[in-house]
């Protein structure tokens, strides 16, 4: 019971870490364009030399 004490505090921090690491994504574009990537990986372009 006395380890509780210890591991609340760390799984509150590390949930707000994650929750703050979930938001500055948002915030800086990573979730804008969700297709683009599935359409370059379809394209053909020439090989870059």
């Amino acid at each position: 019971m006395n380890m509780l004490i210890y591991l609340i505090p760390i799984a509150l921090f590390l949930g707000g870490l994650g929750l703050f690491a979930f938001l500055w994504s948002l915030k800086s574009g990573q979730y804008d364009d969700l297709e683009g990537a599935s359409w370059r990986v379809l394209r053909d372009d020439p090989p870059e030399q």
